[in-house]
């Protein structure tokens, strides 16, 4: 069942970038009141994964080598990726992602590493703290439903998130696509 209580981002926190010559890594923290062996379901069960992840994925993300098809959310956009390494509960790394999870006293600090195109970055770090918000609020068993891909884009707070990460990050934000026409 879904939360249909309004769902409102936090601040622009817990990020960074790294840059290395022209590539860029997008770093974002979290701090979750959930043991880690429940992060790493979440992390990796395709079941899970479509309830807030910007992706579907068709099969588990939990053995190295698997090979897995990811769906991106509202674009259609299909990739391969392939498990690199797999350390439950510890780290995880397909693709150009790559999870940290590390037992904190009051759960799991989470840290995402995601090599992106410094265009995107604002974007990138915006899409991720929803997508983080609601892998959180699912694990503690109130699911605001999956807020991934263009749909994003045109949920109130987005183009805040956006504006404030590309402060910090010293970028442009780019511009969200127009509003589809509401049908009357």
């Amino acid at each position: 069942m879904t939360d249909i209580t309004p769902y409102a981002p936090g601040p622009a926190t817990g990020a960074q970038v790294l840059r290395n010559g022209g590539r860029w890594t997008l770093i974002l923290t979290r701090e979750l009141r959930h043991a880690p062996e429940n992060v790493w379901q979440a992390l990796t069960d395709p079941a899970h994964l479509r309830e807030w992840a910007p992706f579907e994925a068709d099969g588990s993300l939990a053995t190295v080598g698997a090979a897995v098809r990811l769906t991106w959310a509202g674009t259609g956009q299909v990739t391969e990726a392939t498990v690199t390494r797999a350390d439950p509960p510890r780290v995880l790394e397909y693709q150009d992602l790559r999870w940290l999870l590390e037992p904190i006293p009051v759960g799991t600090r989470l840290t995402l590493w995601h090599s992106i195109d410094r265009r995107f970055i604002a974007w990138g770090a915006a899409g991720w703290h929803i997508g983080l918000d609601v892998l959180d609020r699912l694990l503690r068993g109130t699911p605001i439903g999956r807020l991934a891909g263009p749909g994003a884009m045109h949920f109130p707070g987005w183009q805040q998130l956006v504006a404030e990460y590309a402060r910090q990050f010293a970028v442009e934000a780019p511009h969200a696509p127009a509003r589809p026409a509401q049908k009357s």
